[in-house]
Order: structure tokens, then sequence, then C-alpha cells
């Protein structure tokens, strides 16, 4: 909806407060309109928590990420590109906190979606393999974390070209 375009767009441009407020809003709406359980509110729970977490706010969002991914999986299934990605922004937060524990298994079967579910890109898949090694560095396992981010170096090489940002940082 209008409200979450906005609010994401304050989102991107560090506007916080007023993010917060218009997405809020969208929940609210989306809530009363559609129930507690549709595919809509769990998105606009994921873009809750994604904000909480540009705020630092980490356990106000992970509930809510927690919240989106267990409505998306009983409404999709276990095999929709929603459900991956809300899983991914629960592992990444959760590698953020330093639970490695949970987020690396989170993270494995995100990467095993996007490598066979229809409609995701090579870049989808080299995200998923650079936020594998992201986690296996934070928890100082350097050599674990070393294939995932060569493959994922090699895909931004072949997808974007080595002058791309993504590929000279690698």
């Amino acid at each position: 909806g209008v409200l979450t375009t906005i609010g994401t767009t304050y989102r991107d441009l560090s506007r916080y407060d007023e993010a917060e407020r218009l997405i809020r809003s969208a929940l609210e709406i989306r809530q009363r309109t559609l129930g507690d359980a549709h595919p809509d509110v769990a998105a606009s729970l994921n873009d809750l928590a994604w904000l909480l977490v540009d705020k630092g706010d980490y356990e106000a969002a992970e509930p809510l990420y927690r919240q989106s991914l267990a409505m998306r999986r009983s409404l999709l299934g276990d095999s929709h590109p929603d459900v991956a990605d809300s899983m991914n922004n629960l592992a990444v937060l959760l590698g953020i906190k330093g639970d490695y524990a949970a987020a690396e298994p989170l993270l494995r079967e995100v990467l095993a979606m996007r490598r066979t579910l229809p409609g995701y890109s090579q870049a989808d898949v080299a995200e998923s393999l650079n936020n594998l090694a992201t986690l296996r560095s934070r928890r100082g396992d350097y050599a674990a974390a070393e294939r995932p981010q060569r493959e994922a170096l090699a895909i931004w090489r072949k997808e974007l070209g080595d002058e791309h940002a993504l590929v000279a940082m690698g």
C-alpha cells in the first residue's frame, strides 16, 4: 500500500520516526481489514521488524520477524519465496545478535531455497552466500567463510562485472 511505500522510503532515508509511524499505521489497517492472518499482514510485520533492525532495536524486531515467518509458513507453505525472505531476515538478525547456532541452519535453508525456487536470481543466491560467509566470519570461522564468499564473488563478477562496488569490496 501507499503507507508502506512511503514508510519504507522514509526508512531508506534514515527518517525512522516518520517511517515507523507510517509502517505501524499500515500494519494496523491491514490487521483491521484483512484479519490477523494474511500475507499482507505478514509483509507489514516484516517491514516493521526491518525498520526496528535499522534503528538498532533488535529485541523488538525479533518477535516480529518470527511472527511474520510463522504466518507466512502457515499461509504459503514451506517452499515460498516470502518464507525464504522472512527466514533470511530473521537469520541475519540472529547473526547480528550473536546467536550463530540458530542463524546458520536458517541461512543454509534460505540458500537452498534460493538455488531451487523459481523467481530467484543469481544475485539473490550470491546474497545468501554472502550472508552465510559473514555469519561464519563473525563467529571467527574464516576457513568456513571462504568457500561461500568466493562463490558469491564469482556470481557477482559474472552478473555485475569487475568494476561494480560489490565485486571491488569482495
